[in-house]
């Protein structure tokens, strides 16, 4: 049953929060300034709350050192650095080919290829939380909140690879599929995650801190600059606050940060 809870989660979660993003996006037909500055702003606080007090001490305690998860850590956020850099290269050198044809329409979808392909990169290690998760506990409130940060973050995301598709042309069917398409690897990261972390305590540990590396790459190269590039900094501060509190608050209700009270 955990196997199949971790499915459909991520396809709720993962699929689920492009399609929603992509379907916002035939209202305005463009990004809204105060969605694309809170709704980032507050997955940011959680997504930090949940690498600092689940997953790194989850990981310690799973490998018996304190030297192993840092180090996979580091190593999971220059993985994700490297494949970005890939992508990015890759693809806006297809954009500068095509942008030559001087076709304004072709140029706004080929826009939102590049935006799905790194939202796809992006889904697959991030997946790997809810399964590592579901892994060390079954099902739980963590795994669910490690859900919700990556449904959350989605939205946005797919508002941004439907619009240049919109914009470009395409059908309103094409703009949501694609989006949702690229919440298919959080399904395959998860699963990944279920299953490495059901082999040994080691290999959970290290799945989890390459996780957590891959998720502060996201908030710090991603959400962050996106909660503040409109300009509005109360907002995106604010949100970002209520998000790390709120995480503070789930966590240590459910029993996954021990706190003393004298």
């Amino acid at each position: 049953m955990d196997i199949v809870f971790v499915v459909l989660l991520t396809l709720t979660t993962g699929m689920g929060g492009l399609a929603i993003g992509g379907s916002l996006a035939l209202l305005v037909r463009q990004e809204s300034p105060r969605i694309t500055s809170a709704l980032p702003g507050f997955t940011a606080g959680l997504m930090l709350c949940i690498v600092c007090f689940d997953m790194i001490p989850e990981a310690m305690e799973a490998a018996g050192t304190y030297y192993l998860p840092p180090i996979f850590l580091a190593a999971g956020f220059l993985i994700t650095v490297m494949l970005n850099g890939w992508i990015e290269h890759h693809m806006n050198h297809e954009g500068q080919r095509h942008h030559s044809h001087g076709c304004n329409h072709h140029n706004m979808q080929v826009a939102g290829v590049i935006l799905a392909a790194a939202v796809a990169v992006h889904n697959f290690p991030i997946g790997l939380v809810i399964g590592t998760s579901v892994a060390i506990e079954g099902i739980n409130s963590t795994s669910l909140l490690a859900a919700l940060t990556i449904g959350l973050h989605n939205i946005p995301e797919g508002m941004s690879i439907a619009v240049p598709f919109l914009n470009g042309g395409s059908k309103a069917r094409s703009a949501i599929g694609i989006a949702s398409l690229s919440g298919l690897p959080t399904v395959i990261g998860a699963l990944t995650g279920y299953l490495v972390g059901n082999m040994t305590q080691i290999a959970l540990a290290v799945a989890m801190s390459l996780a957590g590396g891959a998720m502060l790459y996201v908030t710090f190269f991603e959400l962050l600059p996106d909660a503040y590039r409109h300009g509005r900094t109360k907002w995106a501060t604010f949100a970002i606050v209520l998000g790390f509190v709120v995480g503070i608050f789930f966590l240590v209700g459910n029993g996954h940060m021990h706190v003393h009270v004298h």
